[in-house]
Order: C-alpha cells, then structure tokens, then sequence
C-alpha cells in the first residue's frame, strides 16, 4: 500500500509493557543495561497491538520509539514473536539524548514529507501534548498509567 497514510505507533507502554523493567531505572543509580537487556521479556499490551491491526489493514504502518538503535534487533523479534507487522522501525541514534518529544517531532516531520500521517499513538503526554501543538493527529495511549521512572528516561535522559 504505497499510497496509503500513515499510522505510526509508540512501541514501549503502546504495545509492549515495560513495568517490569522500570525498577532498573527509578533509582539511583540507573541500571540502563539491566533495563535494555529485559525488552525481549516485555508481555505485549492487548489494546495497543488491537489498535495496531486495525490499522495495517489501510494504512502503511510506521513503528516509532526512543529506543536505541543498537535494540533493532531484539525489537524486530519482538514485533514477530508476538504476531505485530514489521512496519518502517524509526529508532532513536544510540548517541541521541534529546527528550522524546524533540527527537520525535523531527522524525514525524521527515516522515510527513513522503505523505500523510492520519494517526500517531503514544504514551508519552509530553510527546502527545507537542505533537499536537504542532498540528500532528495524536492519540494518548492511556491502558497502561504512565510512571515517572519512564517520564524521567523519556524526557529527561533521552533513553527512550
């Protein structure tokens, strides 16, 4: 579907459920490595990998998340192992320590020149509320309460 819109979607808190890896960074210090090497246990979120297949079925599905680049690889089998299209995977540059919502407006940005976006779902309200204040038709994906710990890595840290 080349010249179908896009739908892109958050992966960590739309689809896959970080809370139990969130222990590694809510204190100090932070254990990043213990946090990013848990992302291949994440159990998948019901709402978010529904919303998703509604979706694939006429649109181009576009995957966008702070994660780091150098997790490409556990990514895409995690996509596969629980049954979610592969998509465009846009993934934050491992050297990349903007707020998400920074580093997210300008990937949309990009994207938003090879055609239309009719839907972004993500879980971050601070990238919901710039997305928005820049015109960007964005969903809050609420089914999983939004922790400090993961505001503070998203925002803060610019870890994912």
């Amino acid at each position: 579907m080349p010249d179908a819109p896009f739908a892109v979607f958050d992966v960590d808190g739309v689809v896959a459920d970080v809370r139990h890896r969130l222990r590694h960074v809510a204190r100090q210090p932070k254990d990043w490595a213990r946090f990013f090497s848990a992302a291949d246990r994440d159990p998948p979120l019901p709402e978010g990998t529904k919303l998703v297949h509604r979706y694939v079925a006429d649109h181009q599905l576009v995957w966008l998340t702070g994660r780091p680049e150098w997790l490409r690889p556990v990514t895409e089998r995690w996509f596969e192992r629980h049954g979610l299209p592969a998509g465009l995977l846009l993934m934050r540059p491992d050297d990349d320590r903007r707020p998400a919502r920074d580093f997210k407006l300008s990937q949309l940005r990009r994207l938003a020149r090879d055609g239309e976006i009719t839907v972004i779902v993500d879980d971050d309200p601070a990238v919901v509320k710039r997305l928005k204040t820049e015109g960007f038709p964005v969903r809050l994906a609420d089914w999983v309460p939004y922790e400090r710990s993961l505001r503070q890595a998203q925002e803060r840290d610019g870890r994912t």
